[in-house]
């Protein structure tokens, strides 16, 4: 028996009641015992209904495939957007632990002290463990000025830690330019819907600055939009695979780029750390595989599935894994992440004294 992903799966380890055919009189029945029998009256079907459906993708034990009540897909498309109510931090479940992906510059989260890799053992006082992705995310966010208490645990403490943090509404700026001694220094922490106009403005100040080199920051980027990122790889890529979707039994779908190549001719280096998901991957593995770039820093997230996003007529939205990523050379991305041609740790003390060994390490190998 095959998976989604087109591994196998061994029968044998399958427990004798997950073999049996499904019956859903079971179900309806289940649904009249709750509705009849409660002993707080009268319940709302409509919530048995979101119920049903968040469990039924919940089953799936994939922390990326979440069925979202209207209020929450509400939020989600905000999100995607460029705007984010809440704390500014990016979470997901990583070995069935709610972890910071990362947090957002100049927000919230960033401020108390958040960082990437962090383990939110608590939300408010509620234990995350088993606790749904898109629940935690709804528990975190909430209105301007109040304020939420997680629990974080964190190499090198000795006990977890409570952060008070207090929302805001965040809206996300995801590209910052600079020239450093000659060097285009490029900042993207996300890839919004906003990203690829505010990439085209950076790379048109590479054309007029005329650097010895480029630097692209993807520290702390925990991803966004496919489309986006292909669309920048085009900028060193004119008309080669970006990335490879593959399908249940192993159907593949090629996204190529079609751009100028505007930044073919500089040389690049591109900055990861653990807190670089999704996009940001895709974009390192490729210039990676095609040699177009020296990848700096930290071992990658690990975030390679594809979603799918379907809306409702209710306003409730299904994010549902169809696919994973691979690189151009079919690296597989999912659970791996990417891995630098130059590893360079950068600790606690390196931030508090106001150290980068990363981009130094990027700046030296552009001279």
């Amino acid at each position: 028996m095959v998976d989604a992903t087109g591994s196998v799966i061994n029968q044998s380890l399958t427990p004798d009641y997950l073999r049996k055919t499904v019956d859903f009189n079971q179900f309806w029945r289940l649904w009249d015992i709750v509705k009849t029998k409660y002993y707080r009256q009268p319940v709302n079907e409509v919530k048995f209904l979101y119920g049903a459906e968040a469990g039924l993708v919940a089953s799936l034990d994939d922390p990326y495939s979440v069925f979202f009540e209207p209020k929450v897909a509400t939020e989600f498309s905000r999100e995607l957007s460029g705007s984010i109510y809440g704390i500014g931090a990016e979470v997901s479940v990583k070995k069935d632990v709610l972890t910071v992906i990362a947090p957002l510059p100049e927000t919230p989260a960033e401020r108390a002290g958040l960082k990437s890799g962090d383990l939110i053992l608590a939300i408010d006082g509620l234990d995350t463990r088993g606790m749904p992705l898109d629940l935690a995310v709804s528990k975190i966010r909430g209105d301007k000025g109040t304020t939420v208490k997680l629990l974080i645990m964190r190499d090198g403490f000795k006990k977890a830690q409570e952060f008070a943090i207090v929302r805001d509404n965040i809206q996300v700026k995801s590209v910052r330019y600079e020239l450093k001694n000659n060097i285009s220094y490029i900042k993207v922490t996300h890839f919004n819907e906003d990203t690829g106009v505010d990439f085209n403005k950076a790379v048109e100040k590479v054309l007029r600055d005329n650097p010895r080199g480029v630097i692209i920051d993807l520290r702390n980027n925990p991803g966004g939009y496919l489309n986006v990122s292909v669309d920048m790889l085009g900028e060193w890529l004119a008309e080669d695979t970006a990335v490879i979707e593959r399908f249940t039994n192993n159907a593949q779908k090629e996204y190529k780029t079609n751009g100028r190549a505007r930044l073919n001719n500089y040389p690049t280096v591109v900055l990861i750390n653990k807190g670089s998901a999704s996009a940001s991957e895709i974009l390192a593995g490729a210039l990676q595989d095609y040699g177009r770039a020296k990848v700096v820093g930290e071992q990658s997230f690990g975030k390679g599935t594809v979603q799918s996003y379907e809306e409702f007529e209710d306003g409730s939205a299904l994010k549902l894994t169809i696919a994973e990523w691979l690189t151009p050379k079919k690296r597989a991305i999912d659970k791996n992440g990417i891995t630098p041609d130059v590893v360079v740790k950068l600790t606690e003390a390196d931030v508090e004294n106001s150290k980068d060994p990363q981009l130094d390490k990027a700046i030296e190998l552009l001279k």
